[in-house]
């Protein structure tokens, strides 16, 4: 990570986009710096997509102003376009080439000197030497995830977007994943990140949190979960009173949530006293343990959720 001092690789003000009379995106508010790993999280439709789209020049805003990478997002597209790699949710290199002629035609598209030194070096570097004549149709998720990323990376660009990268992807393939993302962040490229999961969330330096095109919080993961304000409890008993439990306690004022865990639950709510409260009655029945909870990244993700629902009926949107 550098220093503050240095401008700031993406800073948007005001961003906004519509589509007829829909806004995608509502005024969005964003500096990232070089090197990091800016996770963006929401529910499905949230914005996400379409803000990585203006970021690195496939669309046109419809307002606000903002730069990325020295260049202003909407007379610089050209020039941005060139400096960034866009790994898509959908593999979209060509399944009846290989491995190698896959990046090799990613090498000639941009026009690289040296381009088969290139190609061996991120053969090498995502582990797919062993592999560089296998067809990548035949490939499965976690080794067409490989070559997606070594042909995004393939010009070294300065910042790198990926829209939902790892889905569909078993657990091992992602969290090697996350380790070259982490390296390519300690070498200088910032990486901006859609994602559902909520442990990719927390690998991340920072996270911005979109939901009905508007962002609800931004931090890093500790700053998020400590502006949602939430309290939190868990209990523990016999699994049979766990579920009894679930329903009484989902109903009383104060609980926002209640998540079962096998035979635990975790409860939580925005006002400690009025959840304390709301707790008080059972916590003196025998056979039930409980103890002070620890918010979670998915209780505030929740939380804000919910928020943004409330308040988009509140409007009548």
């Amino acid at each position: 990570m550098t220093g503050a001092a240095e401008p700031a690789v993406i800073s948007v003000r005001g961003l906004t986009k519509r589509f007829g009379g829909h806004t995608v995106v509502d005024r969005l508010d964003l500096d990232v710096a070089r090197g990091q790993i800016m996770g963006f999280l929401g529910p499905n439709g949230s914005g996400k997509t379409t803000v990585i789209r203006m970021l690195c020049g496939l669309l046109v805003p419809d307002g606000g102003e903002g730069r990325c990478l020295g260049r202003d997002i909407r007379t610089g597209s050209w020039e941005i376009k060139q400096r960034v790699g866009y790994m898509t949710q959908r593999f979209s290199l060509y399944e009846d080439l290989t491995i190698r002629e896959n990046l090799d035609f990613v090498a000639r598209l941009h026009g690289l000197p040296e381009r088969r030194e290139k190609v061996a070096a991120s053969l090498r570097r995502l582990g797919l030497s062993g592999r560089q004549g296998q067809l990548a149709g035949t490939l499965s998720g976690g080794w067409k995830q490989r070559l997606a990323l070594a042909a995004c990376i393939l010009h070294e660009p300065e910042l790198l977007l990926l829209d939902e990268p790892t889905a569909g992807v078993d657990p091992k393939a992602r969290r090697e994943f996350w380790d070259e993302i982490h390296r390519l962040a300690a070498g200088g490229m910032t990486v901006l990140v859609s994602t559902h999961y909520m442990d990719e969330a927390e690998r991340c330096h920072r996270i911005a949190y979109l939901a009905y095109g508007k962002l609800l919080a931004v931090g890093t993961v500790e700053e998020v979960i400590a502006g949602s304000g939430l309290s939190t409890w868990d209990v523990r008993g016999p699994e049979r009173r766990i579920t009894r439990l679930a329903e009484e306690l989902a109903s009383r004022p104060g609980i926002a949530m209640v998540a079962p865990f096998g035979a635990a639950l975790h409860v939580g709510g925005p006002d400690a006293a009025a959840l304390d409260a709301a707790v008080a009655p059972f916590r003196a029945e025998d056979g039930l343990a409980w103890s002070r909870g620890t918010p979670t990244l998915e209780d505030a993700f929740i939380h804000l959720m919910t928020g943004a629902e409330d308040g988009r009926r509140g409007t009548g949107a």
